[in-house]
């Protein structure tokens, strides 16, 4: 564990924590400077949500797509601009976004390359359900902007997202662990809320869009119908199916109550190998859920083992409790976890749980 880790208490401010953690080597100041001033972008992010309509139509379209083939709104752009004005100011050599279709470099020969989500969930805005800014920290490589940012999951120094919903939260590692901070308005600054979260063992949630089903493959479908099938299934209880199409909203409540998260491949053109980006999405919460207990898959792959070809690059997710993840893989891998039958009841050797 870095020097400065241990020792958190409720309501230490967030640049103590960073400059605790930053303490260690100049790579570790340098990332932690990055976790400060991406903070700095979502405060006034945060403060722009909040006006809603109010503050304009920020989730009217912008009249333009992202790199990955998304219709942008006004808020989508205005954070891009904040997260990359942000990391300007810091070591930062190579900044990828979901709002850009190349690599930027910010600061040559900085120490650092870093992903950002900056507005995930941006279709939401408009019904006021949270949105977020996810981010992945790697060191800069020899290698330029690809050799940086093009390599596995495993090698990232660092990741979090910013939540914006009835509190404005940051959940961050620096591979020590995950740590839990919420915006105290009345001083502007992050304070730890939870120090060394642990994603519950136990929990009776699961994510997924069920309007989807009929394009599921067999693995997905299995364990839902088991799940539905409820205390007379072969998992023996009731389980509870919750979806907000908001990759942090859904993080956020599994790293707070437990449970796991789906978005799998399916067979519908243009999601044969899922639809989240895996350098600025997936990853960055893979790192997450390790570092709180828990785990992430494609279903065959340890997300944290893959890395990307290209910048936008796709892959199913599924994250959350451990046991559920196992689970979940163990179904993609054994045929003897799946059925051909109809759906809820049919019998199998499952092991109960």
């Amino acid at each position: 564990m870095p020097s400065g880790t241990a020792g958190l208490s409720r309501g230490q401010r967030l640049q103590q924590f960073l400059d605790m953690a930053g303490a260690d080597s100049a790579l570790a100041k340098a990332a932690t400077e990055a976790i400060g001033a991406l903070s700095e972008a979502a405060m006034q992010i945060s403060a722009a949500i909040a006006l809603g309509e109010l503050g304009g139509a920020l989730g009217a379209s912008a009249g333009s797509t992202n790199a990955a083939g998304d219709s942008q709104t006004a808020l989508d752009v205005l954070a891009h601009k904040l997260c990359m004005d942000a990391l300007s100011r810091t070591s930062t050599a190579f900044f990828a976004s979901e709002e850009e279709d190349a690599i930027l470099t910010l600061a040559p020969g900085g120490l650092l390359a870093v992903a950002v989500d900056p507005l995930d969930g941006s279709s939401n805005i408009d019904v006021n359900v949270p949105t977020g800014t996810i981010f992945s920290i790697l060191p800069a490589a020899p290698g330029g902007a690809t050799g940086s940012l093009f390599r596995p999951g495993s090698e990232q120094i660092a990741a979090g997202y910013f939540i914006y919903g009835p509190q404005t939260a940051l959940v961050v590692t620096l591979g020590a662990g995950a740590h839990h901070f919420v915006l105290d308005r009345g001083t502007g600054e992050f304070k730890l809320a939870r120090a060394n979260i642990q994603i519950p063992r136990n929990s009776t949630e699961y994510a997924i869009n069920a309007s989807n089903y009929r394009h599921w493959h067999e693995p997905i479908r299995t364990f839902v119908d088991d799940c539905i099938a409820g205390a007379e299934g072969p998992r023996g209880k009731d389980f509870n199916m919750r979806w907000v199409a908001s990759l942090v909203a859904e993080a956020h409540r599994i790293f707070c109550r437990g449970g796991v998260f789906l978005y799998p491949a399916d067979r519908r053109a243009g999601y044969e190998k899922g639809r989240l980006r895996l350098l600025y999405e997936a990853a960055p919460i893979a790192m997450l859920a390790k570092e709180a207990g828990g785990g992430a898959t494609d279903g065959r792959t340890d997300i944290l083992a893959k890395a990307p070809g290209r910048l936008h690059e796709r892959t199913p997710l599924i994250f959350g409790s451990a046991e559920k993840v196992l689970r979940l893989a163990r179904y993609h891998a054994d045929p003897g976890f799946l059925h051909n039958e109809p759906p809820l009841f049919g019998e199998r050797g499952l092991f109960r749980s």
